[in-house]
């Protein structure tokens, strides 16, 4: 029997690829695209919102009427609603979160883009964002999308993940590799 995890990623790696078909098919991988940002950004605001995907005590129909809702308000595009729509009827809302990270993952390989995950202690200053892409660049040799996330514990520095590959120069890892050595000696 296969872990809460690889079923997870298997359904929404399911509806992934057939969302990208599709929206490939009708010239509509910006437009999903723009949709999947707003509802990444929506899930990250609302704890309603979080709680509608994930919660098993709304039925079928409440989860179906209030993604429907929701779909009109953010204007998301047909494709996404009856997408959304069809995850709501078979109860696959929840695997929502998992499967805007697939779809990201799918647009960004057909546009020969690299994702780096990029945690910094404020945000970056678009010469700043510029400057490590284009230096991410010539190392990876394809074009690089940044996301960034905000961890202040860094205390400074970044830790910036590409594919498999980290790099870690933050305060906190090197003042951990300090405290390490020390105790080696003492």
């Amino acid at each position: 029997m296969s872990d809460t995890g690889s079923l997870t990623s298997g359904i929404s790696g399911r509806y992934a690829t057939a969302l990208f078909e599709l929206a490939k098919d009708a010239g509509q991988i910006d437009g999903i695209e723009a949709d999947l940002n707003a509802l990444s950004a929506a899930l990250g605001e609302s704890s309603d919102l979080r709680a509608l995907i994930s919660s098993p005590i709304y039925s079928r129909a409440q989860q179906g009427d209030a993604i429907r809702a929701v779909s009109e308000k953010m204007g998301l595009s047909d494709l996404m609603r009856n997408t959304l729509g069809l995850m709501a009827a078979k109860r696959r809302l929840f695997v929502l979160p998992s499967l805007i990270v697939a779809m990201q993952a799918l647009i960004a390989d057909e546009r020969g883009e690299v994702t780096a995950e990029v945690t910094a202690v404020k945000p970056l200053s678009d010469a700043q964002a510029k400057a490590l892409s284009a230096s991410l660049k010539k190392s990876v040799g394809k074009d690089i999308v940044i996301r960034t996330t905000i961890d202040e514990s860094l205390i400074g520095g970044l830790v910036v993940k590409v594919g498999s590959r980290m790099i870690d120069t933050s305060i906190r890892a090197k003042l951990n590799k300090m405290q390490n050595a020390m105790k080696e000696v003492g």
